[in-house]
């Protein structure tokens, strides 16, 4: 691989995420103990956890675990189930072996950095369709037709989108998937925002669901807020390229923690109830946002998202975003996401934005503090 830039968001947070005070970006929703975890199924689950041996996990993941995912699939058996740590070590290696050097990538613009940047460190040529900010951050199909080449092989998405909170609608993201099946495209889908959207109908279908060159990415640490567990997968109905993706898994991690694999296990079987939960933390915060960004309707645009819990305001501040988020953290305590972070080697990311995140309980303070901030400007 060619040498890959700094990863902007990483950098930023290291310098800040734990710590800031008000941490008012976060991508997760907010998380569970293992106690409460433990007890949406009891004393049996919590007595079994207690006797788990701490040795080596298969390298596809325990069966149990990939059953569990399996379920939350419409037409993906355990089969078609590779487990990882996270999300960003599947990502990392699906995106180097879907495509080979010289073939051509689409990738949707805002986006996680690594989407881009490994298949340029790779040596595919990648092009960048830059989502539409005066429509919302639509997806506009026709203007991905117009990139396709004889040589795409890989159209990379994200919904929920990060930074933008945006969602195509369902008749759209049908069309992306038939398209790409119908050119023999692979169509790489972060669905890891997705789940816990305040209108039902705005919640996609999966892409290994509706498509056989779909592939879907998912983990527990966004929509379910158990990043700490660091699982992961990839689910896709081509059994063979999982088989290529588990023999480079060999190279990294291996195989995931057993601890963790339990515990998502649980979190999994319940995860109808662990999404109600994070929706209704959500719905609650929702109202908050709003109301501060309508005090200060003079210095920023507010949408909220349409799914997920991240989304990315405007900022019209004369000093530029970047020191005002800069200013905001030092003197406050409150981190937010300066559009620098999602700048993109492909299309241009407006500069004016910042990622903020409503999926965490209780940001009364946090807003509180911001307001104090902008008070004495």
């Amino acid at each position: 691989m060619k040498a890959m830039r700094d990863f902007a968001l990483e950098v930023y947070f290291s310098r800040w995420e734990f710590t800031a005070r008000y941490h008012l970006t976060a991508s997760d929703a907010q998380t569970m103990t293992i106690g409460e975890l433990l007890d949406l199924e009891g004393g049996e689950s919590r007595a079994r956890f207690e006797e788990f041996a701490l040795g080596y996990t298969p390298t596809w993941g325990a069966r149990n675990l990939r059953e569990a995912i399996a379920a939350t699939y419409e037409r993906v058996d355990p089969d078609h189930v590779l487990c990882y740590t996270g999300a960003q070590e599947p990502l990392f290696w699906a995106l180097q072996t879907l495509v080979a050097p010289g073939e051509h990538v689409i990738v949707t613009v805002p986006n996680y950095q690594s989407m881009e940047t490994v298949p340029l460190a790779s040596g595919a040529e990648v092009t960048g369709l830059l989502l539409n900010e005066g429509e919302g951050w639509g997806l506009d199909l026709s203007a991905l037709r117009r990139m396709l080449r004889p040589s795409t092989r890989l159209i990379a998405v994200n919904f929920p989108n990060n930074p933008t909170g945006y969602v195509p609608d369902e008749a759209t993201f049908r069309e992306l998937a038939d398209l790409s099946e119908e050119r023999g495209i692979w169509l790489f889908s972060d669905e890891v925002y997705r789940g816990i959207e305040l209108d039902p109908s705005r919640t996609l279908p999966q892409a290994a669901d509706i498509s056989s060159t779909g592939v879907s990415l998912n983990v527990m640490s966004k929509a379910y807020g158990l990043a700490g567990l660091r699982i992961g997968w990839l689910a896709c109905r081509d059994r063979g390229i999982l088989e290529r993706l588990e023999r480079r898994k060999h190279y990294t991690s291996i195989c995931n923690a057993g601890p963790s694999e339990f515990l998502a296990t649980i979190a999994l079987r319940n995860a109808d109830a662990i999404l109600e939960r994070n929706r209704d933390i959500v719905r609650a915060n929702l109202p908050l946002f709003d109301e501060f960004f309508s005090r200060w309707g003079d210095l920023f645009d507010w949408q909220p998202p349409q799914g997920g819990c991240v989304c990315f305001p405007r900022y019209k501040g004369e000093e530029g975003v970047e020191q005002f988020c800069r200013d905001l953290v030092e003197q406050e305590g409150v981190l937010l996401l300066p559009a620098s972070v999602y700048r993109s080697d492909l299309a241009k990311v407006p500069g004016d934005h910042f990622r903020i995140g409503v999926g965490r309980r209780n940001p009364a303070p946090a807003l509180e503090a911001f307001d104090r901030f902008l008070a004495r400007r």
